[in-house]
């Protein structure tokens, strides 16, 4: 049987460190939330790094995370803390087994003043749309 895996390592930088602080009440609040969902979210794991500043988040996968859950988190962060500006990250999806479906990845951007996505992209659909004769636009 293969496993599948999502990685992704990304930094939030919220301002001050006292905000920082704050942010892992935010993380723990929507864990709890992740946690009762059926199936469980995979999540992601959250940390205030000294090399990073101490006003930076440090988010990464724990061998296989939720980007999902990373956007909700950042809006949830951008919504307390005022934040504004673009901010993206990208993940990578891979295989423990060689499979078709197993390899690809995306990225996403949101305007962290209104919590819009500015753009983002699935390599799955994406390659799909593009092999049936499309321009990419999935």
């Amino acid at each position: 049987m293969a496993d599948y895996f999502t990685h992704f390592s990304c930094l939030l930088d919220v301002g001050a460190p006292e905000k920082a602080a704050l942010a892992l009440d935010l993380y723990n609040a929507l864990s709890a939330e992740g946690a009762s969902e059926d199936p469980p979210s995979e999540g992601f794991l959250l940390s205030i790094q000294p090399e990073h500043g101490g006003t930076n988040l440090w988010m990464r996968d724990d061998g296989a995370g939720d980007p999902e859950r990373v956007i909700q988190f950042v809006k949830r962060c951008a919504t307390a803390f005022h934040l504004s500006g673009l901010w993206g990250f990208q993940y990578a999806n891979s295989c423990s087994k060689p499979r078709l479906d197993g390899f690809g990845g995306g990225a996403h951007v949101l305007d962290l003043a209104t919590g819009e996505t500015v753009g983002w992209i699935y390599t799955d659909g994406w390659l799909a749309s593009v092999l049936d004769g499309g321009d990419g636009d999935a």
